[in-house]
This record gives C-alpha cells, structure tokens and sequence, in this order.
C-alpha cells in the first residue's frame, strides 16, 4: 500500500480505546510480511484481553518510531476530497502510523537497519498500552514520537491530571425533597467552585486549563439522586501539587476525589532544522523515555481538529510527514554511530 491507501485503510477500522485488537491485527498482518523481506520481526505484545501493542524491528533497534492505534469516540468513517482525508484518526494518528511504515520502508529500501516500531493501544485514556511497552525496553537510544503537531518540532508539552468525583445523597421522592439529600445538587455546587479556581501559568506552555469532561447521576426525573458522579482534566504548566491543593480545597470533603491520572510537563530535545512548537495536550512520552531512549515529538496533522467531527489531514502534510521521519532518523543513527565508535 502507498502513504494514502494505508491511511485510508486504517481510518476505515474503527478503533476507539479498549477495541483496537483490529486495527492491531491489520498492522501485525501489513508488518509481518516487511519483516520477513528485511530480516525483521513482528510481534503483538500482549497489554490486556484482547489488547496488544505491535512491535516490529529490523536488527537491535536504535531508532524507534511510535504513536498510537486508538481513538476517542465517536468512529465515523472515511471520506476524502483532493485536499484531505477525513475520519476519525485521520490525525490522530492513524496517518501518522501510516507516514511512519512509508518511512520506515523507504530507509529498508536504501538498505538502513537499527529501526523500530512501536504502535499501542490506550493512549487516549491512560497510555496502558505506553506502561506496559516501558517494562519491555528492547534498547532503543532514541524515540520518534508521533502526535500531530503541523510536521513541527515540539519543544514542551502540557502535562495531564485527571480526576473523578464522587457525589453520594440519600434516596427520597422528588415530591418530598425535604426527605432526601441530592448528590446532583452537590456535586453541581463543587463543580461550581472548581470552575473558578485561580490556576497556574508558565512563561513558555501559558496557562493552566481545566475540563469538565463527563457528568453523570440519578436515577430517574421523580427520583431524589443518591449519587452523582464527574470526571475533569488539567492540562498542566508545572508542578501538579498547587493544582491537587487547590482541587482538595475547593472541593473541601464535600464529595469523593480520586485522581486517576497524572502525567507530567514535558521538556523535549532540539533537532536542527526543524520548526518547532509548543502543545497543550498530552502524550505517552513520559511514560517511555526512560526506557525507549531520547524523545522527540513529531507529527502531521493539526490537533486542532483532532477529537471533533472535522478530524482530517492534509494529504499535503502525509507527504511531508514521510522524508522528515526518514531524514531524522538517518541523523539520528548517524549520531549514534559516531558516539559509540561503531559503524551504522
């Protein structure tokens, strides 16, 4: 398949977090066959029930390029004009996937080895697929990430911190409130609050934003709720602790608070040549650096239309997309080679 075709394929399966075993197997199934032809290999790496990242490499690999497989709902599926290719992942990141194996069968054409991929599941909820690869380095020294960035260098990234809250009540009919204690109406007057938190700012990264993802709760019109519940995101600047304060006192024991993810601010390397940026969203690079080598993110396609009904990207930026991985990781292998005395 060229750059197009497999982006349209892999646009045309739905994969929303916890159902990406097909888009999975479609990769496993299109690798396999390139791994056998450069004297690679291709692998599933088992993450949960049905879930897996795919691995491939072709000798020990020093370069590694990753993104993710899944998505955020809701799935709608492909179409395309003479400008874009639109549909859910289209950006994020199924066109991204597809740059990077152009990219990677391009350097194996010129006879380049040292080369990885690494796609995961999960990184749209809470990088499972990112913490499981961590424990399973396989002695990659540098890390392509890819996350659309408008084929831009980032140089830092907002961190994550998210939380569910927890409203409990007391059941009653609604014709006699009086009787019972509402978990909507409390939960409601905590969210209210939080809403007005004075939150961090950084010079470079700008401010700290908050997000009122999901709200849930009761049981039915004519039902007093006896519980209610809600999930919120921080997109961090700096040190999360203000921020956890900040939330423990504005929320003052009034409802449950259970964090259940934090990821931090992260500070990405240069490479010459490239214009760079600065993003407000997250990625699974803080969970693998330490184990998958120095980290660079990378990728076409705005985050602007990520997560909407207007997902696309540009047929133009996929294009673009595929001689800037190629090039980044002959310099990087170079690099490499020239600090550790060996031949590439």
């Amino acid at each position: 398949m060229d750059l197009f075709e497999l982006t349209r394929a892999l646009v045309g399966i739905e994969s929303v977090t916890n159902n990406e075993a097909n888009a999975g197997e479609f990769l496993f199934d299109h690798l396999s066959p390139l791994a056998a032809k450069y004297g690679g290999r291709a692998e599933r790496m088992p993450v949960e029930a049905q879930r897996f990242n795919v691995f491939a490499s072709w000798g020990k690999p020093v370069v590694t390029l990753s993104t993710h497989m899944d998505t955020v709902p809701p799935f709608f599926p492909l179409s395309e004009d003479d400008e874009f290719l639109w549909g859910r992942g289209a950006c994020d990141a199924k066109g991204i996937i597809a740059a990077m194996v152009c990219a990677v069968e391009k350097l194996l054409l010129e006879g380049v080895s040292g080369l990885g991929l690494l796609f995961v599941v999960g990184e749209e909820r809470n990088s499972a697929g990112a913490r499981v690869a961590a424990r399973m380095p396989q002695g990659s020294r540098y890390l392509i990430n890819g996350e659309p960035t408008e084929n831009k260098l980032c140089l830092a990234s907002k961190g994550a911190l998210r939380f569910e809250l927890v409203a409990h009540g007391q059941l009653a009919h609604s014709g006699y409130p009086e009787l019972g204690r509402s978990a909507i109406d409390a939960l409601l007057d905590v969210l209210e609050d939080i809403r007005h938190l004075t939150l961090p700012s950084d010079s470079l990264l700008g401010k700290t934003t908050l997000n009122i993802g999901t709200v849930s709760g009761g049981r039915a019109p004519n039902v007093v709720a006896d519980e209610a519940r809600a999930e919120l995101m921080f997109r961090l600047v700096g040190d999360a602790t203000p921020v956890r304060e900040a939330l423990q006192e504005a929320v003052a024991g009034r409802v449950e608070v259970r964090e259940v993810l934090y990821t931090p601010v992260f500070h990405f390397s240069e490479f010459d040549g490239l214009p760079t940026s600065v993003v407000a969203f997250t990625t699974d690079v803080p969970t693998l650096h330490e184990t998958w080598g120095t980290p660079f993110l990378i990728g076409p396609g705005s985050i602007h239309v990520a997560h909407t009904a207007e997902e696309r990207i540009a047929k133009r930026e996929l294009r673009e997309a595929v001689p800037i991985y190629a090039n980044m990781v002959k310099r990087l292998l170079a690099s490499h080679a020239a600090t550790s005395g060996k031949p590439r």
